[in-house]
């Protein structure tokens, strides 16, 4: 059965008028339901979970002072969103999900979150709306738990995984892959094992060949035995954080292309959803929901 990580704290407010269209977290659980590819059943609810997964990949001063409220003004600026317990609660909880659905994902070859993909968060410090970094967190627990030897991150999302990059740069049992917009944020990007970047309003061929020319070669090349997916919709033409020029189509074949990959190798992946900006709600969830029928279809 599909297990995703779903908790109602994910549509935590947000100052009036925020860009960041956090209604998506409740939308999206409704239409799966609506439309028959989820039940209840499908989903679970993450809890705050102790410190010990968090620190395996956080400092703890910054950890401590995020949890605290104690963080610098200027700390606070970087991440983008004004400092509560609630929203700290939030990115916790968001990261146990991701823990769990990794557990998941082991067991029925795929799990998901509907958040996470919090990919800017460095080791000490947050960034870009990201205070915590979920597959990160995820990927350390696998690896110290015996789970999991060798760990292919695939960061499809629109902005480089700079956090991502940042954590995993001296650690060689995780590979992190990262295909974005070259003139996205962040403008001075990190180092990843892997970055392909896309010049402005590269269309779904130019995408989706780019894809299918690399992530063969890299499972070969790597042997990973598990994969962490992030499956952001900010590539789409109509995103209004993003420079690439995908269609919805595009964006479910990238999907599909990645899910099959997956189980054609019997390669366990979790999934997290990463970002989605475009100005019509309704554009944004399709495109996320593409993602989970894609798993029930390929998967189940």
């Amino acid at each position: 059965m599909l297990k995703i990580a779903y908790h109602p704290i994910y549509t935590h407010p947000l100052p009036k008028g925020h860009r960041f269209p956090m209604v998506k977290y409740e939308l999206l659980p409704e239409q799966l339901m609506h439309e028959g590819t989820c039940i209840e059943n499908n989903f679970f609810e993450p809890e705050i979970p102790g410190s010990a997964p968090i620190l395996a990949v956080h400092t703890q001063e910054y950890f401590e002072n995020l949890i605290s409220l104690s963080l610098d003004p200027k700390e606070v600026r970087k991440i983008g969103f004004p400092l509560s317990k609630e929203l700290v609660d939030r990115e916790v909880i968001i990261a146990d999900g991701t823990i769990k659905a990794s557990d998941y994902a082991l067991e029925h070859g795929i799990a998901m979150n509907i958040a996470g993909g919090t990919h800017h968060a460095y080791t000490n410090h947050g960034e870009a709306f990201c205070l915590l970094n979920d597959q990160a967190i995820g990927a350390r627990y696998l690896l110290q738990k015996g789970k999991a030897k060798k760990i292919l991150i695939i960061d499809l999302d629109v902005h480089q995984g700079n956090g991502t990059a940042e954590i995993f740069k001296n650690d060689a049992s995780v590979f992190t892959f990262s295909m974005h917009g070259a003139n996205n944020y962040p403008f001075r990007k990190e180092t990843s094992d892997l970055d392909l970047e896309l010049p402005d309003y590269a269309d779904d061929k130019t995408y989706l060949t780019l894809l299918k020319n690399t992530l063969p070669k890299l499972i070969q090349e790597q042997k990973p035995n598990f994969i962490y997916y992030l499956c952001g919709v900010d590539i789409l033409a109509t995103d209004k954080l993003g420079k690439l020029g995908c269609s919805i189509a595009g964006c479910e074949e990238r999907d599909r292309y990645v899910l099959q990959t997956c189980k054609d190798h019997n390669l366990p992946v979790m999934c997290s959803m990463g970002g989605g900006y475009s100005p019509d709600i309704k554009i944004i969830i399709e495109a996320h929901a593409n993602t989970f029928r894609l798993a029930q279809d390929i998967f189940f």
